[in-house]
């Protein structure tokens, strides 16, 4: 890993990443493949930045029997490079259980599962990240009246190191979202922090749940809550009538395929607006058949016995949240009647969402180059750069926060191989020779080769 010494001019890259999680951990290997075919000195040379310890993608909803919800071949490279060796399926040869996964006949693997592929996947790239290290500030470099370069400063326990960059890579994935006014605390969570904190409840006794949220984590977190607590009573609020199923039916699936990217980014805006309401239902507020199936029945078998655990509050909404020393106290208010329930319970889980990071939030003086729409939005290139002004020469490009330009695809994993490698082409397109100096730099001892 090259780094800026103190009084040194900083370490130049063709690419510097903010955040690696799959996206761009996905970035990281599209480099590398690249560079094993062009070789040294046509090498894109690229350095990503991490604030974790270590890799993490969501580890707090890693329930030991959640499965994902994409296919097994939408890992970090298939649709991109069907032969790379950094597929989900060279993870299984390398795990021992590739005919076990293809005996098993299963499209979806675990979430556990692909969770410790992506960490396997980081660990082949490791060299190009610095794992606990905060950006805290990009500022520009301009040279002739023109913003050719970025200089990205990251902290780590050891102090700052400096980094400049031709092409900056956003990645700073989502954000976990709770209702207005409502703060997470030791009795009150976003079901991002589920695991954590139920091991936390160890040796305790807890009598009642509340789980707020009507979409696949809410049906996942009433389940996993109900089997871990056998005691506990378990009540999920949401305003609908029950869960709703994902369509992940044949041709509503094709949203998800790259050719959508580019007819969504060309259409009307009301006809995104329209896309997106006829097929908001294939990832937004919506539950996997089986599971709803799997909870419904839970809950007539327990009606069946007398023994009513698995509590449905629906076209329902929490009015009020009170949290004391030993509970919290909470108002549920029917939307149909407008009737208030108290109810008390050890702890409330809100399974509300996720939005994604401020784009240009870490970007400091440079965010003011950035072009927005009418709306306010970032204005996005269809190679996920996004428009600036020309006085801005460094391409900084978004993997997430696109919706509004990309289609539904923005934050899922369903096109980050293409995605990745759509970025790759365009930072080559627009520095045709960008490792130029990068070979010197390496020629002159200033860089190791990654």
């Amino acid at each position: 890993m090259s780094q800026a010494l103190p009084g040194d001019a900083p370490v130049i890259h063709d690419l510097v990443g903010i955040g690696f999680g799959p996206s761009n951990v996905a970035m990281a290997i599209a480099l590398t493949e690249h560079n094993a075919k062009v070789g040294r000195h046509q090498a894109v040379t690229a350095h990503f930045f991490e604030q974790q310890p270590r890799f993490g993608w969501h580890r707090g909803m890693l329930i030991d029997d959640a499965t994902m919800q994409v296919s097994f071949l939408k890992d970090l490279v298939t649709l991109r490079n069907p032969a790379s060796e950094y597929s989900f399926l060279c993870y299984l040869q390398s795990r021992g259980r590739l005919i076990d996964f293809v005996n098993h006949k299963n499209l979806f693997p675990l979430r556990v599962e692909f969770h410790d592929y992506f960490e396997w996947a980081a660990a082949k790239v490791d060299d190009m990240v610095s794992y606990g290290h905060q950006v805290v500030s990009v500022r520009p470099v301009i040279q002739d009246g023109v913003i050719e370069y970025v200089d990205v400063t990251a902290r780590s326990a050891s102090g700052l190191v400096t980094h400049r960059a031709r092409n900056l890579v956003i990645g700073t994935g989502l954000r976990p979202h709770m209702p207005e006014g409502v703060e997470r605390t030791e009795r009150i969570w976003h079901n991002s922090d589920l695991l954590k904190r139920v091991d936390e409840l160890e040796g305790t006794d807890p009598s009642r749940f509340i789980v707020v949220g009507a979409g696949q984590s809410a049906a996942e977190n009433v389940a996993y809550l109900h089997k871990r607590f056998p005691q506990a009573e378990v009540c999920a609020v949401f305003a609908r009538y029950g869960y709703s199923p994902a369509d992940d039916s044949k041709f509503a699936n094709r949203i998800f395929d790259p050719a959508a990217v580019d007819e969504y980014f060309t259409a009307p805006g009301e006809v995104k607006n329209r896309l997106m309401d006829y097929h908001g239902n294939t990832n937004y507020s919506v539950v996997d058949i089986d599971l709803i199936d799997d909870l419904y029945a839970e809950a007539y078998r327990e009606k069946v016995l007398g023994a009513e655990r698995l509590r449905f509050l629906n076209v329902s909404r929490l009015d009020d949240v009170v949290e004391t020393a030993d509970r919290v106290r909470v108002t549920v208010e029917s939307l149909v009647s407008g009737e208030k329930t108290p109810l008390d319970a050890d702890v409330v889980v809100y399974a509300t969402g996720y939005r994604p990071a401020d784009a240009l939030g870490v970007l400091g003086d440079v965010a003011g180059y950035c072009r927005r729409d009418e709306d306010g939005r970032v204005s996005v290139e269809r190679d996920y750069r996004i428009a600036t002004d020309p006085a801005l020469a460094c391409g900084i490009y978004l993997q997430g926060g696109t919706e509004h330009t990309h289609g539904i695809t923005s934050s899922l994993l369903s096109n980050t191989a293409i995605r990745v490698g759509e970025i790759l082409d365009s930072v080559l397109a627009r520095h045709p020779a960008p490792a130029a100096d990068a070979a010197r730099r390496v020629a002159d001892g200033i860089v190791t080769p990654g």
